[in-house]
């Protein structure tokens, strides 16, 4: 008899997950094939990846702003990579790529140089970016708040900071008492926070707007 949990579906956090896990394994993989270690690239990965992504890409209207958020992260994280792993495996077949120990090693600290760049060109220098948001009364701009919430946490888990004791509750609770300490020492009416990564390290910035 087959159990109820055996026919439970996965939830859409699980599918994310799972996604997560399979975009870091595919990495893992394609740097073993490129460097001699597979004979084949990772297709049933490439597969699975393929499959969830286009699930989703298709209920983006279904989902809670967090999973549209994460998702739409993991899905550039994905297209960026498959990029760089088309490039590389055309270098392969027209054997640009050496087979040899030696050029193996360098192959693969070379495609992590690559992807680090990569991800580097990506990230909006904090003058322009990161994530910024204006408020001026955060307990009824919740949607706001929990964009600058979720943008403030992805941040932190690309820089490799641990997220585990931070509170969606507290936040808020913060933003608002940020926001008002600085609406009355600035007398101004909208505060501007920004998340950005200065000297590798992921920073919320709160700035007076006149």
């Amino acid at each position: 008899m087959i159990s109820k949990d055996c026919l439970r579906m996965a939830t859409v956090d699980e599918d994310l997950s799972q996604l997560e896990r399979d975009i870091r394994q595919l990495k893992i993989e394609y740097d073993q094939f490129f460097g001699g270690g597979r004979k084949r690239p990772p297709a049933e990965i490439e597969w699975r990846i393929e499959l969830i992504v286009k699930r989703y890409g298709e209920r983006t209207g279904e989902l809670k702003f967090a999973q549209r958020f994460r998702l739409n992260n993991l899905t550039q994280t994905y297209a960026k990579y498959k990029d760089i792993f088309r490039k590389r495996t055309m270098q392969k077949e027209e054997g640009k790529v050496q087979r040899h120990f030696g050029a193996a090693a360098k192959a693969i600290e070379a495609e992590r140089a690559v992807t680090h760049a990569a991800e580097i060109a990506a990230t909006p220098p904090p003058e322009s970016a990161g994530f910024r948001m204006t408020c001026s009364a955060p307990e009824r701009e919740t949607e706001k708040v929990d964009q600058l919430y979720e943008a403030f946490v992805s941040a932190k888990q690309k820089a490799g900071e641990e997220t585990g004791k931070l509170s969606r509750s507290s936040f808020n609770e913060f933003v608002k008492k940020k926001t008002k300490e600085l609406q009355q020492q600035k007398n101004c009416h909208d505060v501007e926070y920004v998340v950005e990564v200065a000297d590798g390290q992921v920073k919320l910035k709160a700035l007076v707007k006149n």
